[in-house]
C-alpha cells in the first residue's frame, strides 16, 4: 500500500494540486497550531495593551422590568380578574463603553491564564456534547450496522436510482465519516460495474456524497453539536442575554441542502462526468486488484437477522421516545406552555436521544448478527470509541483555553468592533458579507479539511463580527456549511485521499492524483456554485434555517 501511495503521490506530484500537497504536508497538527495561536494571542494583547488600543462603542443592558396591566372595560376601577398578567417588559439603557485591550501579561493575565485552565476546559461543553454523542453511533459503527445498511440499501435500489441513492447514502453517513469512506465507495464502485456501467463514476458519485457536503445531513450529527456549543461559547462573550443556539438551529436548511446537493451530484454524475469517462474496459483493472467482497451465504443470514432486529429495538426506543414527548403533560414537553418543539426539555435533549437511538440499533445488530454480543463486548466498543477520540479531547482543551484567553484580551471585540465599524461606513449588505464568508470559508478548506477547527479558528473573529452587523450566529453557521464541503474531494491533505487514489487503480491501473482531481474538480465548482445560490434563495424568501431559527435578528 505504501508504494501505491508513493506513486500517486509522484504522479501528482506537479502543477499547483502538488504544490499546494506540498505547502499543506508542512503544516503541523492542529493542535500545534493552537498552541501558536495561544501564544500569539498572549503576546499580541501585551503588545495591544502597551499601546493602549480600544474601541468605543454603544452597549444596551437591561436595567430592570415592568408589568403592564392592560385593563378591560372602560372606565372599571379594577383590572379584570379573567384576563392573565401581562408578561414583564425588560428595559434597555443604551450607553456608551470603551472597550481596551487587556494583556495576558500583567500581573492578572497571568494569574487568569494558570487559574483558568481547568475551568475554562469544565465550561466547555463541546467535549460532554462528542463523548454523549459518539456513544450510540460508535456502538453503531462497531457493531457493522452502518456498513450492513449501507450495503443494504446499495443492493435493494432500483438501477435508474442507484447513482442518486449512492449520492444521498454519501451525504448521510457523514453521521459515521469512516463508515462512508471505507465502505461507500467501493460499494459505489462494484454497483456501477454490476450495471455495466463505469466504476470510476461510481467511486465519483459516493466520493462527493461522503465529502462535498459533508456538514449537512438529515440527521443531528455530533459536529452538529460541536459547531453548537463552540458558538454559544463564542456568544456568552459577545451577547450573553442572547437565547444560546441549540443543535437543530440549521436542521431545515441542512436537510434541505442535503437532498439539493445530492441531486445536482446526481445530474453531473449522469450527464457529464460518467459521459466523459466513457466505456469502461475491464482491462484497465490493475493485475493484482482485489476482488471485491461481496457478503454471501451465512455473512447475508446473520446481516439480515441483524438488521431486522436492529429495527424492532430502535421502534421500541422510538416509542419510549413518543410516550415521554407526545402525551399530555409529558415530561419532555415544555412544563409551562406544552411544546414539544422550541424551547422544551425535548429539544435540549434532542442529541442525547439521538444517540440512544444509535444506541438501542447497534445493540439490536449486534445480537442479531451476532456481532456484538455480551455488556463487556458493548463497553469495550464504548471504550474503543472513546480511545479513538484522545487527540480530539487534547484539541478541545486547547481550543477552550485559546476561546478564554482571546475574549479576556478583548481582541476579539476590538476586531468585530473595528471591523463592523469599517464594513458598515463601506455599507456593504449583508448578503454580499455572507457571501464573501462563504467564498473564504472555501479557499481556507484547501489547507485545512477538518469542519471544527477550521470553525474554531474562524468563529472567534467572525461570529462577534456578524452579530455586531445584526446578522445572526445561526445565519453564518449555515453559510460556513455551503463553504466547508466543496474543496474536500479536490484538497490533496484529505486524509481519505490516498484510499481513493488506491480504489481507483483497482480499476484503472495508471489512475493517480490527477485522475482523481480531475474527476472531481467538476463536482467542486458545480456543487460550490449551485449551493451558493440556493442559500441566497433561502436567505431571501427568509426561511428559517431551523426551528426557532430566523434568517435575521430580532
Amino acid at each position: 500500500m505504501s508504494d501505491a501511495v508513493a506513486e500517486t503521490e509522484e504522479q501528482g506530484g506537479g502543477g499547483f494540486l502538488g504544490w499546494i500537497e506540498r505547502v499543506g504536508n508542512k503544516i503541523p497538527n492542529p493542535a500545534m497550531i493552537f498552541l501558536g495561536l495561544i501564544v500569539i494571542v498572549i503576546v499580541l494583547s501585551a503588545i495591544l495593551s502597551a499601546f493602549g488600543v480600544s474601541v468605543t462603542t454603544e452597549v444596551a443592558e437591561p436595567t430592570g422590568t415592568s408589568v403592564v396591566q392592560q385593563e378591560d372595560g372602560v372606565g372599571s376601577t379594577y383590572p379584570s380578574i379573567e384576563r392573565e398578567p401581562a408578561e414583564a417588559e425588560p428595559h434597555y439603557e443604551v450607553h456608551t463603553e470603551t472597550i481596551k485591550a487587556e494583556s495576558l501579561l500583567s500581573r492578572d493575565g497571568v494569574a487568569h491564564m494558570f487559574t483558568m485552565v481547568v475551568q475554562n476546559f469544565n465550561d466547555f461543553g463541546v467535549v460532554a456534547v462528542i463523548l454523549v454523542a459518539m456513544i450510540g453511533v460508535g456502538v453503531a459503527e462497531e457493531a457493522g450496522l452502518i456498513a450492513a445498511l449501507i450495503r443494504k440499501m446499495v443492493q435493494v435500489a432500483p438501477p435508474g436510482a442507484i447513482t442518486f441513492i449512492i449520492v444521498l447514502l454519501g451525504g448521510i453517513s457523514s453521521v459515521a465519516s469512516d463508515a462512508g469512506y471505507l465502505v461507500l465507495i467501493p460499494l459505489g464502485a462494484a454497483a456501477f460495474v454490476s450495471l455495466g456501467r463505469h466504476p470510476l463514476a461510481g467511486i465519483a458519485a459516493a466520493y462527493a456524497g461522503v465529502s462535498a457536503s459533508f456538514f449537512v445531513n438529515i440527521l443531528i450529527t455530533p459536529a452538529d453539536g460541536i459547531i453548537t456549543e463552540v458558538t454559544n461559547e463564542i456568544m456568552h462573550g459577545v451577547a450573553p442575554n442572547a437565547p444560546p443556539l441549540n443543535v437543530t438551529h440549521n436542521f431545515f436548511f441542512a436537510i434541505a441542502s442535503t437532498i439539493f446537493t445530492a441531486i445536482v451530484m446526481t445530474v453531473l454524475t449522469e450527464r457529464y462526468v460518467e459521459p466523459r469517462l466513457g466505456t469502461w474496459d475491464p482491462s484497465e483493472r490493475a493485475a493484482d486488484a482485489p476482488a471485491d467482497h461481496v457478503p454471501t451465504g451465512d455473512e447475508l443470514v446473520h446481516e439480515g437477522r441483524g438488521l431486522k432486529l436492529a429495527g424492532i429495538y430502535t421502534l421500541v426506543a422510538v416509542v419510549i421516545v413518543v410516550l415521554l414527548t407526545a402525551l399530555p403533560n409529558a415530561p419532555l414537553r415544555n412544563p409551562e406552555t406544552g411544546e414539544i418543539f422550541g424551547n422544551s426539555p425535548f429539544m435540549s435533549s434532542l442529541l442525547f436521544i439521538i444517540s440512544m437511538l444509535f444506541l438501542a440499533a447497534g445493540l439490536g445488530y449486534g445480537k442479531g448478527a451476532g456481532s456484538l454480543v455480551g455488556s463487556n463486548n458493548v463497553i469495550g466498543a464504548i471504550t474503543k470509541t472513546f480511545n479513538g477520540l484522545g487527540g480530539l479531547i487534547f484539541l478541545m482543551l486547547l481550543i477552550a483555553q485559546f476561546i478564554s484567553f482571546f475574549n479576556y484580551s478583548n481582541m476579539s471585540t476590538l476586531a468585530a468592533t473595528s471591523l463592523a465599524d469599517l464594513l458598515g461606513r463601506a455599507s456593504i449588505g449583508p448578503l454580499p458579507l455572507l457571501i464573501g464568508f462563504v467564498l473564504l470559508t472555501f479557499v481556507i478548506d484547501l489547507i485545512m479539511p477538518g469542519v471544527i477547527p477550521k470553525w474554531a479558528i474562524m468563529a472567534p473573529i467572525f461570529v462577534p463580527l456578524f452579530y455586531n452587523l445584526g446578522i445572526a450566529p445561526q445565519t453564518l453557521i449555515a453559510a460556513y456549511r455551503v463553504g466547508d464541503g466543496p474543496m474536500n474531494v479536490v484538497t490533496p491533505l484529505m486524509v481519505y485521499l490516498p484510499f481513493i487514489i488506491l480504489l481507483c487503480q483497482r480499476y484503472r491501473a495508471s489512475s493517480g492524483m490527477g485522475t482523481v482531481v480531475s474527476i472531481m474538480l467538476p463536482y467542486t465548482v458545480v456543487v460550490l456554485v449551485m449551493w451558493i445560490i440556493f442559500f441566497v434563495l433561502w436567505y431571501v424568501i427568509g426561511i428559517p434555517w431551523g426551528p426557532g431559527a430566523p434568517v435575521h435578528l430580532g
